[in-house]
């Protein structure tokens, strides 16, 4: 799945980078871990405003929900989005196909599981620059909303994320703009909700800080590889494609 994300870039990149602007902001403050948990608001850009990039507020509130006890409830079971089957949850079925977005990130966070522990890993591109995962959006009373949506696990992915072998739907970046295309048709949603190519990202394992609630995580010493001499010892580091 894709509960964690890191988005650490400076405004200028940004704007050049995804062709929209961030109105109204001088500076961007640098994301180093942004957990899903938190319910924060994070760059998005939605297909109702390509120009412009928005904050979102992450999990998704269907607009149909009725009073803020099921909003509340519903947000922490629609922080991601299974692609299959996405067009059959009644939560997903009409943001999948009528309000997309691109949820801007320069790296996600996740978990393998070994001797019954975890060690988490920093996953990026091979370029360590930012690219956008596949989210849709929704409303609800004046506020906006988003999913991150998931697919199986590539080579790579599927070593890290070892129990239930997942990952966030990387986009191309030259199907960026396709994705959050309102004449999109389902075909073609469906033909870009694939794994991304595991050559072309890598992965290291960093601080289990991450997982701590009682301590700020959001640090850039977070993005620092640490080494796990268990890991180590029994020859199961990741193959980083190098």
């Amino acid at each position: 799945m894709c509960f964690n994300i890191t988005f650490s870039q400076m405004k200028d990149y940004i704007e050049s980078r995804f062709g929209s602007s961030l109105d109204g902001i001088d500076v961007v403050q640098p994301i180093y871990h942004s957990s899903g948990f938190r319910l924060p608001d994070h760059p998005c850009i939605l297909d109702s405003e390509p120009d412009h990039i928005r904050y979102v507020k992450w999990g998704l509130v269907p607009h149909w929900v009725k009073d803020e006890e099921q909003a509340g409830k519903i947000r922490f079971q629609t922080l991601n989005a299974r692609s299959e089957t996405a067009f059959r949850k009644p939560s997903f079925s009409g943001p999948i196909q009528r309000s997309r977005c691109l949820v801007l990130v320069d790296g996600f966070f996740e978990s393998r599981e070994f001797n019954g522990k975890k060690y988490p890993y920093l996953i990026r591109l091979r370029s360590e620059r930012a690219f956008a995962l596949a989210g849709m959006w929704d409303t609800w009373r004046d506020g906006k909303t988003f999913s991150i949506l998931t697919t199986e696990a590539n080579p790579l992915m599927a070593n890290i994320h070892n129990i239930k072998k997942r990952m966030p739907v990387i986009l191309p970046r030259k199907y960026e703009r396709d994705w959050i295309d309102p004449g999109l048709s389902r075909a073609g949603i469906e033909e870009l909700m694939v794994p991304y190519d595991e050559n072309d990202m890598t992965a290291y394992t960093v601080s289990r800080r991450l997982f701590r609630r009682d301590v700020d995580t959001n640090i850039p010493e977070i993005l620092n590889e640490v080494k796990y001499k268990e890991l180590d010892a029994e020859n199961v580091d990741i193959l980083l494609f190098e």
